[in-house]
């Protein structure tokens, strides 16, 4: 969706404790190359490259017992329940052995147990003292397992990078380690070590190497759900980072343009007018100075039709796509400042399907007309080039149609059948055999991990990796998502009442509050972990960022308001209050409504109310959508915020709201994106239509079937004391 890559690891999980590994030099032999997501043996060819540059780790030659490794680091072992130390344990010792060439050699045995009738989770670690490895493209190690103890023939592994100077809060890169009889040497390209990579610097697109700093230590991790043989013993040898000279793809390569848009190379603005004349319309003015309507409703359905207006003009003609964003100058619509940005993502798509139904909802169009418009998106969507799982790449080029991304997006690929979903049930007789063909051509299993019971965030198919982070807590925007997902069978209900967290545990110190009434019961037959925050006088399950775009976006299609009065429903009413009070009584602010948004000053950014969510994002800057999706919940304060940004602000175009203000300044940015404006138009038609999306989402059988999902959860009992929680290494 339209937001930092930031944004997209900000709902991760850290499932291994940060604690803290040293050995002989290497030979040539076999070597496995490893991913996160796969293991393959390196492609053929007439030159073997040569490492330009060791640096040596752990080579476990140093005499002794103290496994101290070569940076004069330390090393130990770690274990997720010292309650069940007797079964769950790593046991780490330096023995002499023949190592690779054969030779006798010091190396790390590390014998393992994880087996327990309880969750098992341990290890080994070594730290990494902050150590610099942007000038590496590789880890490398040898590896074997002990025939005689017997082994598991696979592991993962993990470097983990610092995100602030205390260490407090890391980020991590992941492997998964192939084990076998013999001395094998496992190659991991840092590119393929997503997690590393700092997506919100633009610096780390140009040269994604600089991410591979200050690393903190190298975890080895044994999974009671993922080892093949629940005890054994395994050997490690000579961990390095190797600069080889080829780095391998990553995570911000874009696929090759193969289409000219053009005949010739245009300049910046006559390239600008070239795009503009794709679309359908463009606006003549930038500033609107209109007298609203006083009635509430009437005034509500004027922006509803301005706003849809940027559906209607802001769509390529050929294919019938919404663009993602249109910059304007600050005295005309098209000037030399202007920027048309010509693509879009499944998302927008999605959101477009919806802003259609919404314009028929108003009658700003025809049943015909809506009908033919989204016919003549559908057939776009099925002349889209496809990842080989059936799920479509994030983003499009909506002149040429081709992807300008490697990766598939779990969220966003859902809010593209969400929209599906929709206008099926808005036009049954007319689209259901379209949408259907295009509902049947991915299967949401693609993206779960069964061992986190959670979503990867998605998957890069130039690396053919799965992304290092889950979309792991529960109240964020992905749970529409998790619900059609769950609704259609792709996945089990054990993904929404035990893989999604509620709350996280006391022990993790970076939260922005310690969890009250965190105890596990069991729900629809599943363990199940609750927990709530509080804030004054307002008790509420977090977001991760106190955002309204995660807090409130699911609304537009899940009945969480008419089903889970006292659940999802309570919880949004909740959020709601806290961005009102949070922005009007605790920063002073004249208007209200954070959540990711364009940056006045330029760029894109997360906002929220930071006490709403378990990390919180920072305040300052006011988007409209952010009050506009309240409006099911605190309809006279969000009118009133609407209001008063017109009259403080030059914030309204012929498109309806610009999409941000600096508070502090009243710069606005002169912009529009197709997700915000989305939210806009979707969240009034809801709420003047009696649920008209909703309405049409439940309609369909399957999801209609679901929605104990939403009916079981009750969050008014959020009134326990802290509960006492066990330790963690």
């Amino acid at each position: 969706m339209k937001r930092l890559w930031g944004i997209f690891l900000s709902t991760l999980i850290v499932l291994h404790p940060g604690c803290s590994v040293s050995h002989s030099q290497p030979t040539s032999s076999q070597t496995i190359t490893s991913s996160s997501a796969k293991v393959t043996a390196p492609k053929k060819s007439s030159v073997v490259p040569q490492p330009l540059e060791v640096k040596m780790i752990a080579d476990f030659e140093a005499p002794g017992e103290k496994m101290t490794n070569n940076l004069g680091a330390e090393s130990g072992d770690w274990n997720m329940n010292l309650a069940d130390i007797n079964n769950s344990y790593t046991d780490p010792h330096v023995i002499t052995m023949a190592g690779k060439d054969g030779k006798p050699s010091r190396v790390l045995s590390l014998s393992y147990s994880v087996q327990s009738d309880l969750p098992a989770q341990n290890g080994f670690w070594t730290k990494l003292a902050g150590f610099d490895a942007s000038s590496y493209d590789h880890l490398e190690f040898e590896i074997r397992g002990d025939v005689t103890a017997g082994f598991t023939e696979r592991f993962r592994l993990e470097l983990k990078k610092c995100v602030d100077p205390a260490c407090v809060e890391k980020v991590n890169g992941s492997a998964k380690i192939p084990v076998t009889s013999e001395w094998t040497t496992v190659s991991i390209p840092l590119n393929a070590m997503t997690g590393l990579i700092d997506f919100s610097n633009p610096e780390s697109w140009k040269t994604p190497r600089i991410s591979y700093k200050p690393l903190d230590e190298l975890v080895v991790i044994f999974n009671d759900g993922y080892v093949t043989k629940k005890t054994g013993r395994i050997y490690l040898d000579n961990i390095r980072f190797v600069k080889t000279g080829d780095a391998g793809p990553s995570a911000v390569d874009f696929p090759p343009r193969t289409i000219e848009k053009t005949p010739v190379r245009l300049n910046h603005l006559d390239f600008q007018k070239f795009l503009v004349s794709r679309l359908r319309g463009f606006p003549k003015t930038v500033s609107v100075k209109k007298d609203f309507p006083a009635e509430d409703a009437a005034f509500l359905k004027e922006v509803a039709k301005d706003t849809w207006a940027f559906f209607d003009n802001i769509l390529d003609k050929e294919h019938a796509l919404p663009l993602d964003t249109v910059l304007f100058g600050e005295k005309q619509p098209l000037e030399e400042a202007t920027w048309v940005g010509d693509y879009t993502s499944v998302t927008n798509i999605g959101v477009y399907l919806m802003a259609a139904v919404s314009a028929y909802d108003f009658g700003f169009i025809t049943r015909e007309d809506a009908i033919v418009r989204i016919q003549k998106t559908l057939t776009t969507i099925e002349k889209l080039r496809y990842q080989a799982s059936g799920f479509p790449f994030n983003y499009y080029d909506t002149s040429t149609l081709e992807p300008t991304s490697y990766f598939v997006s779990f969220v966003d690929s859902g809010w593209l059948m969400l929209g599906l979903y929709v206008a099926q049930g808005a036009f049954p007789a007319e689209l259901t055999e379209q949408t259907s063909r295009i509902l049947k051509r991915g299967n949401f299993s693609f993206f779960y991990d069964p061992l986190a019971k959670q979503m990867y965030h998605g998957f890069y198919d130039n690396l053919q990796v799965y992304s290092d982070y889950h979309y792991g807590v529960f109240y964020t925007e992905p749970r529409a998502t998790s619900y059609i997902a769950v609704a259609r069978g792709d996945v089990s209900e054990a993904h929404w009442f035990e893989g999604l967290v509620r709350t996280f545990p006391s022990s993790y110190k970076w939260q922005s509050q310690p969890p009250k009434g965190r105890e596990e019961s069991t729900l629809e037959g599943h363990k199940y972990v609750g927990g709530y925050y509080e804030w004054k006088d307002l008790r509420y399950v977090p977001s991760w960022g106190g955002s309204a775009f995660e807090a409130l976006m699911p609304g537009v299609v899940l009945k969480e308001k008419e089903l889970a009065p006292e659940g999802l429903g309570m919880n949004n009413a909740a959020h709601v209050q806290g961005q009102i009070r949070y922005a009007l009584e605790e920063l002073q602010m004249p208007v209200w409504g954070m959540s990711p948004c364009s940056v006045p000053e330029g760029g894109y950014s997360e906002f929220g109310a930071k006490v709403m969510g378990i990390k919180g994002y920072k305040p300052g800057v006011v988007t409209p959508h952010a009050s506009v999706l309240a409006l099911d919940y605190a309809p006279e304060q969000v009118v009133a915020n609407l209001r008063k940004l017109i009259k403080l602000y030059d914030i309204y175009g012929e498109y309806g709201f610009y999409d941000a203000v600096t508070v502090a300044t009243g710069k606005i940015a002169r912009k529009y994106l197709a997700l915000d404006q989305g939210m806009i138009l979707l969240s009034i038609n809801n709420y003047l239509n009696h649920g008209a999306l909703r309405e049409r989402f439940h309609a369909n059988p399957e999801m209609r079937k679901a929605e104990k999902l939403l009916t079981a959860e009750n969050f008014s009992a959020m009134e326990r004391e802290v509960q006492p929680e066990g330790s963690r290494p």
